[in-house]
Formats: C-alpha cells, sequence, structure tokens
C-alpha cells in the first residue's frame, strides 16, 4: 500500500475531508475559560458551521462539558465513530497519542497550524488514516466554503 497517498496537501483532497466529515474529536481543546486561544475558538467555529464537537482535553481536569458537549479523557474512550481528530498539541507532543488514536481508528487526523510530527503521521497514514499537518482547519473550511 502506498501510504504517502494518506497525507492530504492539496485543496480537493482536503475539500473531499471536509465534505465527508460530520464529527470531529478535538485533542487538547481548551476551555470557554480561554476562548480567545485557537484550541477554543476554531472548535467554536467547526460547530457553529455544523460539525459535532467531542472535546477531548489535555488539561482542564475538573471540566466536564465544553461547547455544550460531554468531555472525554481519551479518544478510545469516545462512543461511536470519528470521522476527524483534530490535534491541538505541541508537535513533540503528538506522538504520545499515537496509540489512542490508532485504538480509535478515525478516518483522519488534522494538526493545527505550526503542528507536525512527520513520524506519527507516516504511521498514522501507514495503518490507512488520512492526516494533515499544519493547517488551520477553521482557515481550510472557510477557503473552501
Amino acid at each position: 500500500m502506498d501510504w504517502q497517498k494518506n497525507i492530504l496537501d492539496r485543496d480537493a483532497e482536503i475539500a473531499d475531508l471536509l465534505t465527508n466529515t460530520k464529527r470531529i474529536a478535538v485533542l487538547g481543546i481548551k476551555t470557554e475559560a480561554q476562548s480567545f486561544q485557537p484550541a477554543f475558538y476554531v472548535p467554536q467555529y467547526m460547530k457553529n458551521a455544523g460539525f459535532e464537537i467531542v472535546p477531548v482535553p489535555v488539561y482542564y481536569p475538573e471540566a466536564t462539558e465544553i461547547l455544550g458537549a460531554k468531555v472525554y479523557r481519551k479518544l478510545v474512550d469516545i462512543p461511536g465513530e470519528i470521522d476527524l481528530v483534530n490535534i491541538f498539541r505541541r508537535s513533540a507532543d503528538v506522538a504520545q497519542h499515537t496509540a489512542d488514536i490508532l485504538a480509535k481508528k478515525p478516518r483522519a487526523v488534522w494538526m493545527q497550524s505550526g503542528i507536525y510530527n512527520d513520524e506519527a503521521a507516516q504511521e498514522l497514514a501507514q495503518n490507512g488514516i488520512k492526516v494533515v499537518q499544519n493547517l488551520c482547519l477553521m482557515v481550510e473550511h472557510r477557503a473552501l466554503r
């Protein structure tokens, strides 16, 4: 299998991914108290655009709900299918979530602007998961509407 076809970087590939995405788990989401940070306002924008957001904060142990949705601590604990995992973590921290991502088997993983981890991306792609790196989900969604 040519795993490199699962690394998406062309507008048409990204448009197709977004067209077929309904449910987004946000790994590293912030709470309403950090509403000025991209890790909150990007998922908020996506929710307002009609996507279901499943919050998976890394910090904020007191948070039980973000954007009106139940908080999960691990991707694998989320019931049902996940179309896209949107990652708000430092590039170096992505690898520590790879096993959880692989266990959940989302259709795709999206690393936000400034976030990329080629080793993790390759492992995910080799396991049939589509990967976008170093792009803002909100910016791309707006551009492709």
